[in-house]
């Protein structure tokens, strides 16, 4: 990294050292894990648009996927459920496979009439999907909604679900990429946000799945409960030896160590990127960037090399999201809005320095901390410029109730001063 990389993440640093100074040490470190994630959701993105111009406006749909992951690997089995109608859900998904597949290859190798052929196929398929698949759904639905309602999970510990959430939004990336990467970009912007859209939906209707909008709660941690540390003699014996208070030291133990595990990973995907990049397949995917008919000419499929960089960046995002469910220990499907989403890791990225992996981890690091400081520092500010002002005057209470649209006027005032004086970011690409 150069001098101005260094600087710039000292003064992002300073941020978080100055919140736990001034406000809380628990408060900072609560930013600072979702900070990490958003730098992991940015550095996926980054991938997507900085190494191959792709224009993926679905992130909130991988992110979500990666949520489920996290449910379906980490939760207990719902033994009566799945006892219930877990074999007609599979064989119903199983069915509701092979017809696309058998309309695929209809449309393959049949001939003038192959329009009508894959019509009756996908007709025929999916009335036989529903009629096996809907009694099972009904019948997992039925047991103990109140408290499950669903299949459940694996049982197994949570940190191996990460990658498997990675992995479900790999698979939908490879879905969609195969159908919507001969798009063009705005057209290909299209496609990834409805498709978000219809992951969200599923997510919030299909409640034999996780439970829908009643949300799947109690998700095993990797770090221990705070609980657990508080009745622990030694650690309650070593915390008051320091002076701190046993219920404040074993929150910042827990969320230190998230801090820990996230730091790694993020890390870990760095140093990957960073090795692609410098490496000849990262220069191929910059020169398919920068002009894809010369990279076309020079023989290089453009094509699978788009879906391979969109499943990578996808698959990055979607462990971004099981990590991020695992942080806040449920699944709430409600919650999956683009302005969160799509709009701000847009903003990370582009902040950051689009093409630089550096530039896109500062970027998640100083966007999540405006994001969420800026509301209760925009409260103080107007407090004090309204303070001489009498109670009741309409231009005080319109200044007073303006402090709840800070946030998205602040992302506006910093994507514009950006654009205008480093339009290729605050770490631009080499």
């Amino acid at each position: 990294m150069n001098m101005r990389a260094i600087l710039l993440f000292t003064g992002v640093a300073l941020l978080f050292v100055g919140t736990g100074i001034i406000q809380s040490w628990n408060v900072s470190l609560t930013i600072l894990n979702m900070a990490l994630i958003s730098a992991i959701m940015a550095l996926g993105v980054n991938m997507q648009w900085g190494y191959a111009g792709l224009f993926n406006v679905g992130i909130m749909g991988f992110v979500a996927l990666g949520g489920l992951g996290a449910v379906l690997v980490s939760m207990p089995p719902n033994t009566e459920a799945l006892a219930a109608g877990g074999l007609r859900i599979v064989a119903g998904l199983s069915l509701g496979a092979a017809t696309v597949i058998g309309a695929i290859l209809v449309f393959r190798k049949a001939g003038k009439w192959r329009g009508w052929a894959v019509a009756a196929v996908l007709f025929v398929g999916f009335f036989a999907y529903r009629a096996v698949m809907d009694p099972g759904v009904i019948a997992v639905e039925a047991v103990n909604p109140a408290s499950s309602g669903n299949i459940g999970g694996l049982g197994l510990p949570v940190i191996l679900a990460w990658p498997v959430g990675g992995l479900l939004a790999a698979g939908a990336a490879w879905i969609i990429g195969k159908t919507a990467l001969g798009l063009r970009s705005d057209y290909l912007a299209i496609a990834t946000l409805g498709i978000a859209e219809i992951v969200i939906a599923m997510l919030k209707n299909e409640d034999w799945l996780a439970r829908g909008v009643k949300n799947v709660i109690g998700l095993p941690r990797p770090v221990p409960y705070e609980i657990d540390l508080q009745n622990s003699q030694s650690f309650i014996e070593t915390v008051t030896e320091f002076g701190f208070d046993p219920v404040t030291a074993s929150t910042i133990t827990v969320k230190l160590a998230y801090a820990g595990i996230f730091a790694v990973v993020l890390i870990g995907l760095l140093w990957l990127a960073q090795a692609a990049l410098a490496s000849p397949w990262g220069r191929m995917m910059r020169a398919i960037r920068d002009n894809e008919v010369s990279a076309e000419a020079m023989g290089k499929d453009v094509t699978a090399r788009h879906l391979q960089i969109f499943i990578l960046g996808s698959a990055i995002c979607g462990l971004a999201g099981a990590m991020m469910t695992t942080l806040d220990g449920q699944l709430t499907p409600g919650t999956y809005q683009p302005l969160r989403f799509t709009f701000l890791i847009w903003v990370m990225v582009i902040v950051g320095g689009s093409g630089n992996n550096f530039g896109s981890v500062l970027g998640g690091f100083l966007i999540w901390w405006l994001w969420v400081q800026v509301e209760p520092l925009g409260a103080l500010l107007m407090e004090g410029i309204t303070a001489g002002m009498a109670d009741g005057t309409w231009l005080k209470g319109h200044l007073l109730d303006s402090v709840a649209h800070m946030r998205l006027l602040t992302m506006g005032l910093i994507l514009l001063l950006v654009l205008r004086f480093s339009p290729r970011g605050l770490l631009p690409e080499k």
